[in-house]
């Protein structure tokens, strides 16, 4: 069963109240301790088990290290070697968000890459990598290298009908890892995951100056369709913002 948190093109639905609430707890605070989520919501022993039950069998939750979490998809992690260098692509869990947080801001350097540092200052600050509720969701893949987070690919996808069809992505890679392949296998990762979730349309937003990122970008098949004049302040300069999609084939 894919666990409901990969299905961004549905809507989260449950069948009794306190499954939701269970459910919006640890979406909110991240990995809890049962204990501690079925006294902040004061609820019974006996039926906080059951409702925490039937959510881990149907694949919503799971519990690791004596936590629940959001459930993450099980069996996808996969090995690559470029450029002498092996890694392994994953979906992002809970217990990788500080490694994240450290490898994106190492990855985006001096500000050059906006929309990256603004996913690693919300993570940061909520404490939760995983998002499915009605406003938005969001989802992590990282690449490791021994077992340490060297790059990521970041989806945002709103869940307005209008927009539905879209999702906004960030990707990045530690500077020793660049120019080896990694960037676009996790990339692809990324986008391969989009279709199976109906997406057409994935883009990005970047400042002008990030020639490295645009041209990274175009290299993948992404085009350039607008710009928007000062939109940064980049060094007490302003710079245009340049944002490239991508369309995706069924």
């Amino acid at each position: 069963m894919v666990p409901i948190i990969m299905q961004f093109s549905d809507e989260l639905e449950f069948s009794h109240r306190d499954r939701k609430d269970i459910y919006e707890y640890i979406e909110s605070h991240g990995a809890s301790r049962p204990k501690q989520v079925r006294q902040s919501l004061n609820m019974g022993e006996r039926p906080f088990g059951h409702h925490a039950a039937i959510l881990k069998r149907d694949g919503v939750l799971e519990e690791a290290d004596g936590r629940l979490r959001i459930a993450f998809e099980a069996g996808t992690e996969e090995e690559f070697e470029a450029e002498d260098v092996e890694f392994a692509i994953r979906q992002a869990r809970e217990e990788d968000l500080t490694g994240l947080v450290g490898a994106i801001r190492q990855a985006i350097g001096g500000g050059a890459y906006v929309d990256a540092e603004t996913v690693a200052d919300v993570v940061d600050s909520e404490g939760v990598l995983l998002r499915h509720n009605e406003l938005e969701s969001r989802i992590f893949f990282v690449a490791t290298v021994d077992g340490e987070v060297v790059g990521w690919v970041h989806l945002k996808h709103p869940e307005s009908e209008k927009l539905a069809h879209t999702a906004e992505l960030t990707v990045g890679v530690l500077d020793q890892y660049r120019d080896g392949g990694l960037g676009s296998t996790l990339m692809e990762r990324g986008l391969d995951w989009a279709r199976s979730a109906g997406v057409q349309k994935v883009y990005q937003n970047l400042p002008e100056t990030n020639e490295p990122a645009i041209s990274f970008l175009e290299a993948n098949g992404w085009t350039v369709e607008s710009t928007r004049d000062g939109h940064y302040r980049v060094d007490d300069e302003l710079v245009d913002e340049v944002q490239l999609a991508v369309w995706l084939e069924d």
